[in-house]
């Protein structure tokens, strides 16, 4: 096995394991990617300030989301497919989340059931909803959640069209993927997943098959999910099913400050500052650029979630110390997941909490409640808005 030390060594060895269309699904934006870069690229221009000679034993990681300890202020983001990425792999992250102390969020279009990972995970997890036309669907499918005792809804309003990915359509991507010769030759070389997958029974989007009007196969699965994202969402509609859910109720997809505001109006408990990993408005600012102002709107009326960019544990660092109450990651755990499965998504997060916990420790900070913004050093007009 190659020594791990960062999610970089991860995302390699996700590259040579797991199927291409597969890993360019997870590693990808829409259009120019210009979003999905920037995500990362700005995280980087903030720095640190260094401080010596301060105490620092005694340090924590642990925070709370949602009322609930969790090892450190961080979830686990709904990503589509997952079980794509690794034979089962929705089970799988949501055992890793449950180990080592941190929420787990389930998608809608994941592989594995609602059903199937409340079967098998040991802990509550959250369920994340996409607003779909046909709306008995959607109301069972809510009702589904609640029956597992799903602990949140998290419910997406960025992906009411979906947003042109280039890679995507060139793939052909398809779950389970369509066998073309290119395909065919690419599986061949990944002798481990191919070897999980056929052990498995869970190769289609478990959430859909079975439970949507006329979805008996992958021919007509494709047909439903290209046909009934809710153009139409507004916010009666979450109203609407914020008042079914009855629980704690996350909305995800925040990057005005305006938006930032109703949601907070309507009852949120936590919203998500996100841009969808840069995988639909290409040209958006960055998640980390739009925390800020979006805090300023909210006011602290409820949760507010970082998501999308983070790569290592001086991100988490830095959108804790600009007054994020916790975070959210899609792709450093999926790279875990592709490289080595369960074991994978346990390192991944083992990595970013030993990155934040040292930074921290140099920052002259013992507890994540502390960090401020007194410990960052921002470019001037970082943080401006473009007229």
């Amino acid at each position: 096995m190659p020594v791990v030390t960062c999610i970089q060594d991860l995302k390699d060895l996700h590259r040579k394991r797991t199927p291409k269309m597969f890993y360019d699904y997870c590693e990808s934006g829409s259009y120019t990617e210009q979003t999905f870069r920037e995500n990362t690229s700005d995280f980087a221009q903030i720095r640190l300030r260094q401080k010596v000679a301060v105490d620092m034993s005694g340090r924590t990681t642990e925070g709370t989301m949602l009322g609930r300890k969790a090892a450190m202020p961080l979830a686990l983001s709904p990503v589509g497919m997952t079980g794509m990425q690794r034979a089962d792999g929705e089970i799988k992250a949501a055992r890793a989340a449950a180990k080592f102390g941190v929420p787990y969020t389930l998608s809608t279009m994941s592989i594995c059931s609602i059903e199937d990972v409340h079967a098998a995970s040991p802990e509550p997890f959250w369920f994340q909803l996409y607003v779909m036309k046909d709306a008995e669907f959607v109301d069972a499918i809510v009702e589904r959640a609640k029956r597992a005792q799903c602990s949140a809804l998290v419910l997406t309003l960025d992906l009411q069209i979906l947003g042109q990915r280039h890679k995507d359509l060139k793939n052909g991507l398809s779950a389970p993927p369509r066998l073309t010769l290119p395909n065919i030759v690419n599986m061949a070389t990944k002798v481990q997943w191919g070897l999980e997958m056929l052990g498995t029974r869970r190769r289609f989007f478990g959430n859909i098959v079975g439970h949507a009007k006329g979805v008996s196969d992958a021919a007509s699965l494709m047909t439903w999910t290209s046909e009934q994202f809710d153009p139409q969402l507004d916010w009666a509609k979450v109203a609407r099913i914020r008042d079914q859910w009855g629980g704690k109720f996350i909305l995800k997809g925040i990057l005005d400050a305006e938006d930032a505001r109703i949601a907070a109006d309507f009852g949120a408990d936590a919203i998500i500052v996100s841009n969808h990993g840069g995988r639909q408005l290409d040209g958006a600012l960055s998640s980390i650029r739009m925390l800020p102002s979006i805090l300023e709107a909210v006011g602290g009326r409820c949760e507010v979630y970082l998501d999308s960019g983070i790569r290592q544990g001086q991100d988490i660092l830095k959108a804790l110390a600009l007054g994020a109450t916790g975070t959210m990651i899609g792709r450093a755990y999926i790279h875990g997941l592709g490289a080595m499965g369960q074991q994978g998504v346990e390192t991944a997060l083992e990595i970013l909490r030993k990155e934040l916990d040292t930074s921290m420790a140099l920052c002259g900070e013992r507890d994540v409640a502390n960090l401020r913004r007194g410990n960052l050093m921002i470019p001037k007009g970082f943080f401006d808005h473009y007229i």
